[in-house]
């Protein structure tokens, strides 16, 4: 217990900025089998984000509330999956060779594709979340650790399921430079179900939660797909993209299936 303990401590520090005890430690090893808890790393993130917006919404108008929602989670997680979307869209965006998106992938500059996917992105998701905000604020504050729980484990499968498609000596997240085993996608996928069964507990219909965990597996198996055909595998910035896009197919999902009688 207290081994699993670290490695969800490994994963927090790893995926966000919240310091962790010295006690924790480090070994590349644990690095890797801590993915298994990146689920349980979104809760909070997304827990985090809802308590904002609870506050902010009893201030603010609902457009406000969302956007302090996200400035918290991009703040915690210092932009972390944001800056692995925009890398993955210039370097897939264009019709480039594999050497070639691998290296555009690799500089840190962003470019016409990158801003283009990380504004459209950022944008749909303030639309779709203000339009749950304005329907139900009890539904966008369970949507909230949902979704980014449910996109956590987006990038465990694509471990699980696809080899690495970079040099894995110059990675720079090397111990994640490897397939994770089936049995930490297991994992990963339980802290999943105790995240669907607390917004079911909540408020959340099963209608709702059922189009949602649908929605991040349709972006789960459609970027396992094209990162195979495109690139052979994954990076670590195909791994924040595919977190970000399951994020917003949540989002999308729980709207939709809201609007519908």
């Amino acid at each position: 217990m207290l081994h699993e303990l670290r490695l969800f401590l490994i994963a927090l520090q790893f995926l966000t900025r919240v310091p962790v005890p010295a006690w924790v430690g480090w070994k590349p090893e644990w690095m890797h089998a801590s993915a298994r808890h990146f689920p349980a790393v979104g809760l909070l993130v997304g827990g985090f984000g809802a308590l904002v917006m609870w506050g902010a919404a009893h201030l603010w108008p609902a457009p406000v509330a969302v956007l302090l929602a996200m400035a918290a989670t991009v703040w915690m997680t210092g932009a972390f999956h944001e800056d692995g979307l925009a890398d993955t869209c210039d370097g897939l965006g264009g019709s480039v060779s594999r050497e070639r998106s691998l290296a555009i992938m690799k500089d840190s500059r962003i470019g016409t594709y990158g801003a283009c996917g990380l504004l459209l992105m950022l944008a749909l998701k303030a639309s779709a979340l203000h339009g749950l905000a304005v329907r139900d604020l009890t539904a966008v504050l369970l949507a909230l650790p949902l979704a980014h729980a449910l996109s956590r484990a987006v990038p465990v499968a694509l471990l699980v399921w696809l080899p690495y498609a970079g040099d894995a000596e110059h990675a720079k997240a090397k111990p994640m430079a490897q397939q994770v085993p089936v049995h930490g996608l297991a994992v990963a996928l339980v802290w999943c179900l105790l995240a669907t069964a607390s917004a079911l507990a909540l408020g959340l219909r099963e209608r709702d939660v059922l189009l949602a965990l649908a929605a991040a597996a349709a972006v789960a198996l459609g970027m396992a797909r094209w990162l195979r055909a495109r690139l052979g595998g994954y990076t670590g910035d195909t791994l924040g993209a595919a977190q970000q896009g399951a994020e917003v197919a949540v989002y999308l999902a729980l709207l939709a299936s809201l609007s519908l009688p």
